[in-house]
């Protein structure tokens, strides 16, 4: 499988609000880089794990709008907006930051990323 449909395909996904389908996307070794607008976080597998289940908690819905894809190697960067459903407020979709990710793929598995986020 391309690098480019494996990060297509987990934007598609629930992945992000549900750690079984996100288990899927991981490489054992993963490792991302995020800067927020709260300062630099590493996550390793088990924190990102821990993340899509505190999601899943919040949030009903998530779907990812990505507005642009480029690869190069095996590396794919990504720009996308993140929109969700709450569990208070299901019927209204919110947004909830815009990121910019680059992927490196290792054994047809997400395995180190760099991510930055900006809220709306």
């Amino acid at each position: 499988m391309s690098a480019k449909k494996i990060v297509m395909d987990f934007y598609k996904s629930d992945a992000l609000i549900n750690p079984e389908i996100m288990n899927e996307f991981l490489h054992s070794d993963i490792q991302v880089e995020w800067r927020s607008s709260k300062g630099t976080i590493n996550m390793n597998r088990q924190d990102i794990l821990e993340l899509a289940t505190t999601l899943g908690k919040a949030y009903v819905r998530s779907k990812v709008r990505i507005s642009q894809m480029v690869k190069e190697g095996e590396t794919i960067a990504v720009y996308y907006s993140h929109y969700i459903k709450t569990v208070e407020n299901p019927r209204e979709e919110m947004l909830l930051a815009h990121f910019m990710a680059f992927w490196e793929i290792k054994d047809n598995k997400l395995f180190k990323g760099y991510q930055i986020s900006q809220l709306p």
